[in-house]
């Protein structure tokens, strides 16, 4: 004879049943550390409730079938790429081609030669660069943008595109749609596609109650990237936005780096667009892709682009990140502004300063997401003691993504050194080797490293012991965060 099972005995075995579940599944999930899983089985176990909603919510690389449908469609429509061409190799010191090499393992896309490359000055120069190309663009003007302000700059960048479109430039922009969502409420996201510019809403959020059931939500296109006419882009951290971006003013100005090229490497950023464009519109811009090159600047540089994402492969970025910084020699210079590593990145940084190399990082001192503030300050310890120079910039929030090995090859993009730019965001980045332009970006560093303040062991040696706790817990969340 079975006795009757009380309410209260049904409500602990479903709710263990749920958990053991929950736990199962995080622990399965590809592609995934040791640390992250053990982070989640923690989280669910200790706060079953609210662990398993943040696990639904946040706890697995979705980005919904549908989407994952439409980028491979898009991929099989463009054509296929070039034949490699050897040109650029020779122009690459032996040493560091493998660099190039794990680059063109990503994409697929080989390092091009003939490309002459500027850095901008400053946010206004970069703004004043964008929308001269886009008022001189005879055929096309592609972008794309994590964040567009409806501020002074993007709505010089967003009357340019009208110009443009109503002479006759074929316009297309996407945005993010929880980034760029101050422009779309604005009048002039209406009156761009009024003028002719063609707009599309990049991993759109929909309904909040149901979107997380179909995708996770917080995944977001990061990049930034322009093209015109096949033969101009840009590439860095900054958005259409102005260096006093309102929506966050009290951390202000907000430094970039952004770089203008031109040459073949254009072509490539191009590609990255068209796949996102054919994606969420439709339209087919294969004959675009298809056409030749211009012919290449000489004397020029080597470059590459590179596109990463949570549908691209697994951990393609810090396997860039952690090649560079495997690559230095006698200098190694990181500016970041959120730093949450990896166990391998933050071992491969300390590796370079422990073997001779000249490592520093350079991060905002007042960081305006504070969670990533604290994780970030776990890490200096161990960085310190390895023989890492760390810079806290106080000129404002130093949002520039570089890294400059031995003043001779550069990464630049939109990738931070952290596990959302690892796992979760899309970014591009372009790899370029060419000692003047990375000589401009040390001399860049270097104004950032005397506007900042230098961390010292015997600072961080007199935080408090409430404070190292704060920092040390937070961080061990860094893989569910």
């Amino acid at each position: 004879m079975f006795g009757f099972i009380d309410l209260g005995t049904l409500v602990f075995v479903a709710s263990a049943v749920l958990q053991i579940a929950f736990v199962a599944r995080a622990i399965l999930r590809p592609h995934r550390e040791p640390a992250a899983r053990l982070a989640w089985v923690v989280v669910i176990l200790v706060v079953p409730v609210v662990g398993i909603l943040l696990y639904v919510l946040f706890g697995e690389v979705n980005t919904g079938r549908r989407h994952i449908e439409r980028m491979r469609l898009a991929e099989r429509s463009m054509p296929a790429l070039p034949d490699p061409v050897p040109e650029a190799w020779p122009l690459i010191p032996r040493r560091h081609t493998h660099i190039f090499r794990a680059a063109q393992s990503v994409n697929g896309f080989p390092p091009v030669s003939g490309n002459r490359g500027m850095l901008l000055d400053s946010s206004e120069a970069a703004i004043d660069a964008i929308v001269a190309d886009i008022d001189a663009a005879r055929e096309h003007v592609h972008l794309l943008m994590y964040i567009w302000l409806d501020d002074t700059s993007g709505r010089r960048v967003a009357q340019a595109l009208m110009r443009a479109a109503q002479r006759g430039v074929a316009c297309r922009a996407m945005a993010d749609d929880f980034g760029a969502r101050w422009i779309r409420r604005s009048h002039m996201w209406p009156a761009m596609r009024e003028a002719g510019v063609k707009l599309a809403r990049v991993l759109p959020i929909g309904n909040l109650l149901l979107h997380p059931f179909q995708a996770r939500i917080d995944i977001r296109d990061h990049r930034k990237i322009v093209v015109i006419d096949n033969h101009i882009t840009y590439c860095g951290s900054q958005n259409l936005a102005d260096a006093e971006f309102r929506v966050e003013a009290k951390f202000a100005p907000w430094v970039d780096v952004m770089f203008r090229f031109e040459g073949p490497v254009a072509l490539q950023n191009q590609r990255i667009f068209a796949g996102d464009w054919m994606g969420y519109t439709g339209e087919d811009l294969g004959a675009l892709l298809d056409r030749p090159a211009r012919p290449a600047v000489e004397p020029g540089f080597p470059a590459q682009a590179i596109n990463t994402g949570p549908t691209v492969r697994p951990s393609a970025m810090p396997e860039i990140f952690g090649t560079l910084m495997y690559a230095a020699r006698r200098e190694l210079v990181i500016t970041t502004p959120y730093y949450i590593p990896d166990e391998p990145m933050q071992a491969a940084i300390c590796a370079a300063a422990r073997r001779g190399v000249e490592t520093v990082l350079i991060v905002p001192a007042r960081n305006n997401l504070r969670i990533v503030a604290a994780a970030s300050r776990s890490y200096y310890g161990e960085l310190l003691r390895a023989g890492v120079r760390i810079h806290e910039y106080v000129g404002g929030l130093l949002h520039a993504k570089t890294m400059v090995v031995d003043r001779e090859a550069v990464l630049t993009g939109s990738a931070n050194l952290d596990r959302r730019s690892f796992q979760l965001n899309y970014e591009n980045s372009v790899l370029f080797h060419d000692p003047a332009l990375a000589g401009a970006l040390r001399e860049r560093q270097d104004e950032f490293m005397h506007r900042s303040r230098l961390v010292t062991q015997e600072e961080v040696a007199t935080w408090s012991r409430s404070r190292r706790i704060l920092y040390n817990t937070v961080a061990m969340f860094g893989p569910v965060l």
